[in-house]
């Protein structure tokens, strides 16, 4: 029996498949260039591992309007090196949290060279674009342990994201056990030149131990929807020189020689 065949214009007339409406399009990119060590990169991934085991994290699922979200984790490092752990996925319960965490668990992060933040960004902004998901939020998560050095001017960036409506939430790894293309003020970094967009904030962390607490409060803050108890705005008021990161790596291959 012959299948019978849809006319070229009714096929055309045909709606396409809706997207899958969420209360939030979460993407975690997560910072592995080589300035952390392979013991950092460990409590890294274990303290994402361990937030969305928790309690917190799920009862923050059920306080969204619709209980459901999509969950993405990226690891970056250099301007196209970007590699994609968990693909696009729907969360609708503590199940679906697990599952994300079991796929982290069993993969190994792998450090990579140069640290582009403004990489980083352009490419979450094209990858949520390209999700079969339709929030009523959209978020790029991002940690990092130093300034951007490479892939152009990172504010730049972070505008032209801000721009298509994509929020920019910062972890700034502040543990300081390393020196490599590292800065003082971190925080202050994130604050002035990477994060933006509604609501944004970020979280510092300043000790590795305390590393999967404040993936969790980020996580729930992120997730219920909720202000952090002290927004961090997400440019200060004093200037701030957005290009240290640049300057930084030009003045280490020149004293190099590299």
């Amino acid at each position: 029996m012959r299948t019978p065949m849809i006319p070229l214009l009714a096929f055309l007339a045909m709606p396409a498949e809706a997207a899958e409406e969420v209360d939030l399009e979460l993407l975690l990119m997560v910072d592995v260039s080589r300035s952390m060590s392979s013991a950092e990169l460990e409590i890294q991934r274990q303290g994402y591992v361990a937030a969305l085991r928790s309690d917190s994290v799920a009862a923050a699922l059920g306080r969204a309007l619709t209980g459901k979200i999509a969950l993405a984790y990226v690891e970056w490092a250099g301007e196209k090196r970007q590699r994609i752990i968990q693909d696009w996925v729907l969360i609708e319960g503590r199940e679906d949290l697990f599952a994300v965490a079991e796929v982290l668990e069993n993969d190994q992060s792998t450090t990579q060279s140069r640290t582009s933040i403004s990489g980083a960004l352009r490419y979450g902004a094209a990858y949520l674009d390209a999700n079969e998901f339709n929030g009523m939020r959209r978020v790029i998560d991002i940690s990092g342990d130093g300034p951007n050095n490479q892939g152009g001017e990172v504010t730049a960036v972070r505008n032209a994201v801000v721009a298509r409506g994509i929020t920019i939430n910062g972890l700034p790894l502040m543990t300081q056990d390393g020196v490599f293309m590292r800065i003082p003020d971190l925080d202050a970094y994130y604050q002035n030149c990477v994060i933006g967009g509604p609501g944004a904030f970020l979280v510092p962390v300043y000790k590795w131990e305390d590393f999967g607490p404040a993936v969790t409060q980020k996580l729930v803050l992120e997730i219920a929807g909720l202000p952090p108890e002290r927004l961090i705005p997400a440019q200060g008021a004093a200037p701030y020189d957005c290009e240290v990161g640049e300057k930084l790596w030009r003045r280490m291959r020149m004293d190099s020689d590299f």
